[in-house]
């Protein structure tokens, strides 16, 4: 089943206009940011093939990203880093990518519409649904906007360390980002509050203090 605007029509109902969805990309992995994404879509869009971004095969999003970028009434992009995520915590960093995602969206959403995270520090009344970003259409464009981003980010990351070979797996804890981690020992992106980087790190310091 595909998620449909029943969402979005239900807040114009109570009179809003600028009905966004927001989803983002990123809670798990061990390196890079974590990406949020805000899109306002106009009514009765149909985007063929929309989806949860996990659903969805990679070429298909690209495609999807295109289309969403095209048609939408606004879109908008917030970025919490490694380091904000090892300050402050993935939940709280991502909560901060989110309201960057909401102050980078023109018009302002007057309404908002998120998987299962509530904002309390952002001041726009808005709605949390379990599994949103595959119920709802504006959740899912936000996921795909997301997703995208953030896979292209840890391409130019690729770049960088190519070590670790992020363009593959993103960051995500794959066993083969986990042999590179170990064998490598972690870089600038890595989020060192996370366990397996935490534990290649104290291992690298006892070594270090050892020998």
């Amino acid at each position: 089943m595909e998620p449909t605007d029943f969402f979005e029509t239900e807040a114009r109902r109570c009179g809003y206009r600028r009905v966004a969805g927001l989803d983002e990309a990123g809670r798990g992995p061990l390196a890079g940011p974590v990406v949020a994404a805000a899109v306002i879509l106009p009514r009765r869009c149909l985007l063929q093939g929309l989806n949860d971004s996990k659903q969805v095969a990679q070429p298909e999003r690209d495609r999807l990203y295109e289309e969403i970028v095209r048609r939408a009434i606004g879109v908008g992009i917030g970025v919490a880093s490694e380091r904000e995520i090892d300050a402050m915590n993935i939940l709280e960093a991502t909560r901060l990518a989110m309201a960057r995602a909401i102050q980078a969206l023109a018009p302002p959403p007057d309404f908002l519409l998120l998987d299962a995270v509530t904002l309390p520090s952002v001041r726009v009344p808005q709605r949390a649904i379990i599994k949103g970003d595959g119920l709802s259409v504006s959740i899912a464009a936000a996921s795909i906007i997301a997703k995208v981003t953030r896979d292209r980010l840890m391409q130019e990351y690729h770049r960088q360390y190519p070590q670790y070979n992020f363009r593959a797996h993103k960051g995500y804890p794959t066993s083969e980002h986990l042999r590179l981690l170990a064998a490598h020992g972690p870089c600038e992106i890595h989020r060192r509050t996370f366990r397996p980087v935490l534990q290649v790190h104290a291992g690298e310091t006892q070594q270090t203090e050892g020998g």
